[in-house]
């Protein structure tokens, strides 16, 4: 992860293993999943130029769901740009939730 965006990779690392203790982590096509059951997934994240989008896979869900709709009906995302306040409360509680929804094997 380049620049600004290596820190909050390390920030969101961080909040999701402290909300969601034991949770499993892999690496697919450069994007970090995080998953409580084997081989299923609630949420990852990918770096892009301008942001760092972080994607709930059962984000329709949560409540209240994360901001940015996403073409899979169920999907939801949260982009964070460099120089962006996260809210870590809301990124947090957001996590527990989806963790505790079925995951999305991948």
């Amino acid at each position: 992860m380049p620049g600004w965006t290596q820190a909050v990779g390390r920030q969101l690392d961080a909040l999701i293993e402290a909300a969601v203790p034991g949770v499993s982590k892999a690496v697919k096509w450069n994007t970090p999943l995080y998953g409580v059951e084997e081989g299923c997934w609630f949420l990852s994240f990918h770096v892009f130029t301008r942001y760092v989008k972080v994607a709930f896979l059962r984000g329709a869900a949560l409540d209240p769901a994360p901001p940015v709709a996403a073409k899979v009906q169920d999907t939801r995302y949260l982009h964070i740009h460099g120089g962006d306040a996260l809210d870590e409360a809301r990124l947090i509680a957001w996590v527990k939730q989806a963790s505790r929804l079925p995951g999305e094997r991948m």
